[in-house]
């Protein structure tokens, strides 16, 4: 690492944490020509997790997109902007756990369905409107059943 006041590679770590997702490590520096202190950050470089779509075009996953579909279906809920961070996190780090470079949309929808009811039951009901289609009130009432009966085996 170059000291950005002058230039020496000499340095040493002098504190380093967990950033908050667990994603990267932030590290300070001191810079042993100077004295110069400066922060630097970490981060696992992952292989590109490509998504394909229903209709075969392929593009790369992105954690911002994902979130934003979510934010729709958490909008005016208890849910708020760091569980959802935290819960995109969870389902990005599940998505490369799997160790595949190539993941269809359907699995990404699939587990987002399988996760979602135990962050927020309005949120889960919401997304599965808009990823199952539904076209009348039928398909609601049988998302709800499916909540109704997975409360009940509990």
């Amino acid at each position: 690492m170059r000291c950005q006041q002058c230039g020496s590679t000499d340095n040493k770590v002098v504190e380093s944490r967990d950033v908050a997702d667990g994603d990267a490590v932030r590290r300070r520096r001191e810079c042993l020509a100077c004295g110069y202190r400066f922060t630097t950050y970490e981060r696992l470089e992952r292989p590109h997790l490509i998504v394909v779509k229903r209709d075969g075009t392929r593009e790369l996953f992105s954690r911002e997109k994902l979130l934003a579909g979510l934010q729709r279906a958490v909008e005016k809920t208890t849910v708020t902007g760091a569980q959802l961070e935290d819960f995109g996190a969870r389902l990005e780090r599940e998505l490369y756990a799997r160790g595949e470079p190539e993941i269809s949309s359907v699995n990404i929808g699939e587990l987002v369905m399988s996760e979602l009811p135990k962050l927020n039951e309005v949120a889960y009901v919401r997304f599965a409107s808009v990823y199952r289609s539904f076209r009348d009130i039928s398909g609601f009432e049988r998302e709800l059943s499916k909540i109704r009966k997975s409360k009940t085996r509990k």
